[in-house]
């Protein structure tokens, strides 16, 4: 049954979304700010770790963290925001719930996959397919932004495959950008497969396309550089400064909405389904606290499964609080991720693994079920997200940094007429 939404008043809604580019604003600052501290503001150590982590093959799992370091690692993200942040200014476009997810899930995956170089092929991609459909590129903003989940693609080519330069540039430079403009069409259809239950839809399409190159590459026996990187490091660094970001949007939260209280007790009665822009139906007010309280809840999870506070970990904490202002609040997220863990200790896979821990955090795409179909439905799609995203990575290679919103994608679709059969079921019996 739909819920009822809230919906602040126009005037309310403009001031939202000034407060939100504001809000962005800061959160590149923090990011950049931490990346400087953490370095001692060492020039060389910075700028030497960055040009390590831009040559590095990326696909997955090339952990920032290991390669360059924590500093340049963040640096790198603060880098990859402020690009986000500039297009989308320049685009002109409401910046709302979709826009703050897609700028903090890549901040996220810019600390193990996308960097200040490789972003670009896809970007420019996307613009292309906006001219070639005579659409301004605003209308495919998101997906430009979403879809430099097909940035190691562009590594791979320019640094990988042992290429001389500067054709590696060229090649690169054409295969991004082929990917970027295949991908705006490709993720329209893939929706309907999953009608909205997997968040990360732009993953779902990602993982076609890269199947498709995985496949071609292997045809013509050309082998990815590949390699695995991985920090085993404990909560200290970070974990104080994430969750102090956290506390801070969860006060701005409170200050931007007095009565934010009646606002997030209406969020979290929606199920999530796409497209659920928390801003536009909630205010900024209560996404603020959401987008506050998921982050320290999944920095709580964290540590409940004795994960490492390494990029992709954190990577996918900053997702987590990114959807929290597009889909995901408390209640619908906590099932998929509690069933992907009970999953992983059932299984021969096992909480330690990084693929486990990773699973655990991105089972949460799969909120929207839980949130229409009840706690049990997200747990069981949590179970099946576990298993399945621990193979189909070999489908696309790892060049596909949404992973688990391939599985997601591939879990919601399986699940969905079974769910819907089970519900139909269950008004016929009574």
């Amino acid at each position: 049954m739909a819920t009822r939404q809230y919906e602040p008043p126009p005037s309310s809604f403009d001031d939202d979304t000034r407060r939100s580019r504001a809000a962005l604003a800061w959160f590149f600052v923090a990011l950049f700010s931490f990346g400087l501290a953490t370095t001692l503001f060492s020039h060389s150590a910075l700028l030497g770790g960055l040009g390590t982590i831009i040559i590095s093959p990326d696909i997955l799992i090339n952990d920032y963290v290991s390669i360059g370091g924590l500093g340049p690692a963040f640096l790198n993200s603060s880098l990859c925001v402020f690009v986000a942040i500039v297009l989308v200014r320049q685009a002109n476009i409401t910046v709302s719930g979709p826009v703050i997810a897609a700028i903090f899930t890549i901040a996220g995956f810019s600390l193990f996959g996308k960097n200040i170089a490789n972003i670009w092929p896809g970007l420019l991609g996307a613009w292309l397919y906006a001219r070639a459909s005579h659409r301004p590129f605003g209308e495919n903003i998101l997906v430009a932004l979403f879809g430099t989940a097909l940035a190691p693609l562009a590594s791979e080519v320019a640094f990988g495959l042992g290429i001389p330069a500067p054709w590696n540039v060229a090649v690169a430079l054409a295969a991004g950008a082929l990917a970027g403009f295949l991908l705006a069409p490709v993720a329209r259809h893939v929706l309907d497969f999953h009608q909205g239950y997997n968040l990360y839809n732009i993953g779902f399409a990602a993982g076609f396309i890269g199947t498709i190159i995985m496949s071609m590459l292997k045809a013509f026996g050309v082998p990815l550089s590949g390699g695995f990187h991985w920090a085993e490091l404990g909560p200290l660094q970070t974990l104080p400064c994430l969750a102090a970001l956290f506390l801070a949007m969860i006060i701005a939260g409170i200050i931007t909405e007095p009565r934010w209280f009646e606002a997030y007790r209406r969020l979290l009665e929606s199920p999530g389904r796409l497209v659920s822009d928390f801003v536009r139906y909630y205010g900024l007010g209560a996404t603020l606290v959401n987008m506050g309280v998921m982050g320290l809840l999944a920095s709580l999870i964290v540590l409940l499964i004795g994960g490492s506070w390494n990029g992709p970990v954190i990577g996918g904490i900053l997702t987590i609080t990114g959807f929290a202002a597009f889909g995901k609040h408390p209640r619908n997220a906590v099932p998929p991720m509690a069933g992907a863990a009970a999953m992983a200790i059932l299984s021969r896979y096992g909480l330690g693994s990084p693929a486990s821990q990773l699973a655990v955090l991105f089972a949460s795409t799969l909120a929207p079920l839980a949130g229409e179909y009840g706690p049990a439905a997200g747990l069981a799609a949590g179970a099946v997200h576990l298993v399945l995203v621990q193979v189909v990575g070999g489908l696309h290679g790892g060049l596909n940094l949404y992973n688990n919103g391939f599985a997601g994608g591939l879990t919601a679709g399986l699940l969905l007429p079974v769910l819907e059969w089970l519900r139909q079921w269950r008004r016929h019996e009574v």
